[in-house]
């Protein structure tokens, strides 16, 4: 008999596996069967939801407080919809520290107001010590719509941009936990990506938070649904020095490390440079860059390819195993 595995939580192939063979099948819905970050409801909103399980609670640049806020928040962005309003479900183990779960709170109500978003409902449950692992967090969030991806409209030429350095959070989450084996000033990115939700009216044609699975995992899976590859280049992919070396002593492809505060976006060829300069002027998007393309000179439809430093190509796919556990 399958057992749940780790993997199956990563956000690569083996939880879409899961997804399609277990929930899907299950819930026959046209709108679930997207699969999309949040749903566009029939009432005019955009819905979305998700869980927080980080490891450990706080971290360097957050915690699981501001984490759950951003992460529907941004769910809600990279839909094209202007988040309004969350849920929030707290799972609290017997035993929670008082002045820890404050702390969670404090940041939680920080988070939705820097977002703009209201707490409007939720629910509280406890759990006997040991059937948890201190805090859990559940939001779901509600937006209006302001533009819609779209990723049939996407063509040979179209550009790849990406919003800023990838994998500071998954290098904070390893080096709170002391996984690395030296020191790093790395913080995780976690921030709320609401500067991009302009881009929506200047011609982005789809978007996507660089999560779990990261930027290889997020490509991999557009190229699947597109009849066009997608090739990137090493070289122009920006990353900070302490994430550079970290992903080269563990060995790590920083390609499908996490972020919590970035996002690839697709543009138009003749629109790039102008959502480059929008996305420039965030204080959070300044080292944006393009990296990559939509192509028909090279590669087959399906394919994500990675052009290395050395001037060779490696295809890219989506990640088959859990990288790094409770990260979000």
């Amino acid at each position: 008999m399958k057992k749940i595995s780790l993997e199956m939580g990563s956000g690569g192939k083996l939880m879409r596996d899961f997804l399609h063979d277990s929930i899907l099948e299950r819930f026959q819905s046209p709108l679930l069967a997207e699969l999309s970050d949040a749903a566009r409801l029939p009432l005019g909103v955009a819905f979305t939801t998700d869980s927080y399980v980080v490891d450990p609670l706080v971290f360097p640049g957050g915690d699981i407080g501001c984490l759950s806020v951003f992460g529907t928040v941004n769910d809600l962005v990279v839909s094209g919809a202007r988040p309004l309003y969350l849920s929030l479900g707290l799972i609290l183990e017997e035993g929670l520290e008082s002045g820890l779960l404050d702390r969670i709170l404090r940041s939680i109500a920080k988070a939705a107001r820097k977002s703009g978003v209201e707490v409007v409902t939720g629910d509280t449950k406890v759990v006997r010590r040991g059937q948890g692992d201190k805090i859990y967090i559940n939001t779901a969030g509600i937006g209006t719509p302001v533009g819609r991806p779209s990723p049939g409209r996407i063509r040979p030429g179209d550009k790849i941009l990406v919003t800023g350095p990838l994998g500071d959070h998954s290098v904070a989450i390893m080096s709170a936990r002391g996984e690395l084996g030296f020191e790093t000033r790395v913080t995780s990115d976690c921030a709320p990506l609401l500067f991009l939700l302009p881009l929506w009216k200047k011609g982005a044609l789809w978007m996507r938070d660089i999560t779990r699975g990261g930027l290889a995992t997020v490509l991999s899976e557009l190229a699947e649904n597109i009849p066009y590859p997608l090739i990137i280049s090493e070289e122009k992919i920006p990353l900070s020095r302490p994430v550079r070396s970290a992903a080269e002593i563990l060995g790590i492809d920083p390609l499908y490390l996490a972020c919590e505060g970035r996002a690839a976006v697709i543009v138009p060829e003749k629109k790039a440079d102008l959502a480059l300069r929008e996305i420039r002027r965030h204080p959070n998007g300044r080292k944006a860059a393009v990296i990559g393309e939509v192509t028909s000179r090279i590669g087959e439809p399906g394919e994500l390819l990675l052009e290395t430093a050395t001037g060779g190509l490696r295809r890219l796919e989506a990640l088959t195993s859990e990288l790094l556990p409770r990260i979000c």
